[in-house]
């Protein structure tokens, strides 16, 4: 069994632990929170053995082997760091880091530190998402033409939602474009097997000041009786990109945090020479596949229709419903075979910390091109 320690207990942890039980070959044996009443609180709720109210003390837990990161966005570089130097193998939660300055330090200590690293950017690992991805590279598609699509939600629409992730300071510069873009662009780069290289970016902030509940930042609970308190707002909500790709191909997306009805609509499509395809998270099993000359096609995730080199994504025969926490197993499945081989793989199929820092790259080039309001090329 590889023994692995969680780093925060908030949403997202208790996800990762979920899917680490469903492999049947990885243990949580330790917790870790920034106060160790709420670690074993948490520990005592989710079966955890050991809680730890510090990272150093997660870190000398006996036979530890891997660390999740699942904190908010101003602790991962931090942690990260000190869970490299700690010789761990390292599963962050996305972003990566805060700048792209961190993000070039953190896969140069990842790589000295010869560990498995990874990203969550969970989408790539939907079955269709790699069925695409499969058809991409067999030439199905044919030349890519162009990708574009959106991302778009509605839990921060009204003034009275407000967040941690709206501060700066423990969210980062950027949010709608950060939070949700980030995982359009690492998707859509995954499925064309091409780079995003330059960017033309507008970004919108709908509301200049949000009201925070006083009681606590509950984005989603309804107080009527609820005090307010006026916080100015610096990160965007909504935002239109422009995307030139290394291949010159085309693209676009949108992001936005703020479109009444939309819950978790990540959307893109990808028009090749020969054929497009679209998908959609929401509706996850179904693959629309379009062409010129004959009827276009709803691919469902039926392994036996899928092909060979993805199939293992879908886990049970046509017409059984898997969805985005089939894709995190997926995810912490490519991510602990490596683990198992204690090496990263010629051509990791999760997300690396290298993914990680070429989506920071991109982030910072959109904050750019929206600033100076040109099209900026992507550093590396």
């Amino acid at each position: 069994m590889i023994n692995v320690g969680i780093i925060g207990s908030g949403f997202i942890g208790p996800a990762h632990i979920e899917a680490l039980r469903r492999l049947g070959f990885v243990q949580v044996v330790a917790l870790c929170d920034g106060s160790l009443s709420r670690a074993q609180e948490k520990a005592l709720a989710l079966n955890v053995p050991y809680a730890y109210g510090s990272v150093e003390e997660l870190l000398a837990h006996p036979n530890l082997q891997v660390v999740h990161n699942c904190t908010p966005n101003h602790l991962h570089a931090q942690i990260n760091r000190q869970i490299l130097r700690a010789g761990k193998h390292v599963f962050s939660e996305k972003p990566l880091c805060m700048t792209p300055e961190e993000a070039r330090e953190l896969v140069a200590l990842a790589e000295e530190a010869g560990v498995v690293h990874g990203v969550s950017f969970v989408y790539r690992q939907f079955a269709m998402v790699r069925q695409a991805a499969s058809m991409m590279r067999a030439g199905s598609i044919g030349r890519l033409f162009a990708a574009h699509g959106s991302y778009l939600q509605d839990w921060m629409l009204l003034e009275t939602d407000y967040n941690w992730r709206v501060e700066s300071a423990l969210g980062g510069a950027s949010r709608a474009v950060a939070d949700i873009g980030s995982h359009w662009c690492d998707t859509v780069q995954f499925v064309t097997g091409r780079r995003i290289t330059e960017v033309m970016a507008d970004l919108a902030i709908v509301w200049p000041t949000r009201k925070a509940n006083v009681a606590g930042n509950q984005t989603f609970a309804h107080d009527p009786n609820a005090r307010y308190e006026d916080k100015p707002v610096k990160t965007e909500d909504f935002g239109s990109v422009l995307l030139r790709f290394d291949d010159g191909s085309k693209g676009s997306f949108r992001v936005s945090q703020v479109s009444a009805g939309h819950k978790n609509g990540l959307t893109f499509e990808i028009n090749g020479s020969e054929q497009s395809v679209a998908w959609d998270q929401e509706v996850p099993q179904q693959l629309w596949v379009g062409h010129r000359e004959q009827a276009n096609q709803i691919l469902t995730d039926d392994p036996s229709l899928m092909n060979r080199d993805v199939a293992d994504s879908a886990h049970f025969p046509g017409g059984h419903s898997e969805g985005w926490p089939d894709a995190f197993k997926n995810m912490m499945v490519q991510f602990y075979r490596a683990v198992q081989a204690g090496k990263m793989a010629k051509t990791p199929q999760f997300a690396t910390f290298r993914d990680g820092a070429n989506v920071m790259y991109i982030i910072d080039a959109i904050l750019k091109s929206h600033q100076q309001q040109r099209w900026v090329r992507v550093e590396r």
